[in-house]
């Protein structure tokens, strides 16, 4: 039985721990038709995150994601390749509403919040991740984008706002070379970022 989920938009609200990377393009998982990877010094942009939606948003559950900037015509999105939830009404939701390829995971967080994933299915680690804060923004920042999902009529964009306080950080991220996440094993984020607080909407209006 699928499990029943709320309709889009999700109001949601958490932390999140975000890292961007600039990898070669050739390394890249995949991308679906009708969308290119941008480039930024002839590399493309990926990135990384945890996020811990809590009880205040309308689902509380644990997420880890990776996701690539593409274009679309000149419009710039986000197309997530890579996403592991511990919630089967977050998976079950994400799938049907933004054709979002979300599959299950056990996460955790240790000491100091350090993260880490191990795929449900194959029972291996995924990634871990660490992060030193730094200054934080006194102001809550908003920001809005979109994501591009393959779906059987195409690309699927759902567009997200959120607003959060965020703060600089630095970031020890570490990926299983054998696991989905391999293609990043070895770089170095280039940017890392902390956002406490986020209030974020995810989807159409109705």
């Amino acid at each position: 039985m699928t499990a029943a989920y709320p309709p889009q938009p999700w109001h949601l609200a958490g932390e999140a721990r975000v890292s961007l990377w600039r990898i070669p393009a050739a390394r890249l998982p995949r991308i679906p038709p009708g969308v290119t990877p941008a480039r930024v010094a002839g590399r493309a942009v990926a990135g990384t995150a945890w996020i811990d939606y809590q009880p205040s948003g309308q689902l509380a559950y644990r997420e880890l994601l990776a996701a690539v900037m593409v274009h679309n015509g000149p419009r710039l999105s986000v197309c997530i390749t890579e996403i592991w939830v511990d919630s089967e009404v977050s998976r079950a939701g994400g799938r049907a509403l933004w054709a979002i390829p979300k599959d299950l995971a056990t996460m955790e967080f240790g000491p100091d919040r350090t993260f880490t994933a191990v795929g449900s299915e194959s029972g291996d680690w995924i990634a871990t991740a660490g992060f030193t804060m730094g200054p934080r923004s006194p102001l809550r920042l908003p920001s809005a984008f979109r994501v591009s999902q393959a779906a059987p009529e195409g690309v699927r964009h759902s567009p997200v706002t959120a607003t959060g306080r965020p703060a600089t950080a630095r970031a020890a991220w570490r990926f299983n070379p054998d696991g989905p996440l391999g293609y990043l094993a070895g770089h170095r984020p280039v940017l890392s970022l902390a956002l406490s607080g986020f209030d974020m909407r995810f989807g159409a209006r109705p």
